[in-house]
Parts: structure tokens; sequence; C-alpha cells
């Protein structure tokens, strides 16, 4: 139990640590970053959307030629 209660002290503080460590040494701001991080979503979604809707229509196209054939 005491190797168990170690690690997650270790744990705790390591991530304590680096968590500030990462805040000391950001290149950019709080608003910045969440800026960009807000940029970066609306980006990938609207890639994302535009990939489903031409799939979409793709497999629809082959339905419509598995169809016909059958």
């Amino acid at each position: 139990m005491k190797v168990v209660a170690k690690f997650l002290a270790g744990f705790l503080i390591g991530g304590i640590v680096g968590s500030v460590i990462a805040l000391l040494l950001a290149p950019v701001s709080g608003v910045e970053m969440r800026d960009r991080i807000k940029t970066n979503v609306h980006r990938v979604r609207s890639e994302v959307e535009t990939a489903a809707k031409q799939r979409s229509e793709e497999l629809k196209q082959e339905l419509a030629r598995l169809q016909k054939k059958a």
C-alpha cells in the first residue's frame, strides 16, 4: 500500500510541477492560446463536415450504381 501511495503522491506532484513549468514557459498568453485552439477546432470541424458531405455523396452515387445493376 505504501508503494501505491508513494506512486500517487509522485504522480500528483509531478503533474503540478509540470503544469507550473508549462505555464511559465508558454510562448503565448492564455487568451491567445484559447483563440488559437478555438480557431483550430473550427477549422477541423469544417474540414470534417466537408469530408463527410463528400463521402456521403460518393456513397449515394455508389448505392445508386449498385441498385441499377441489380
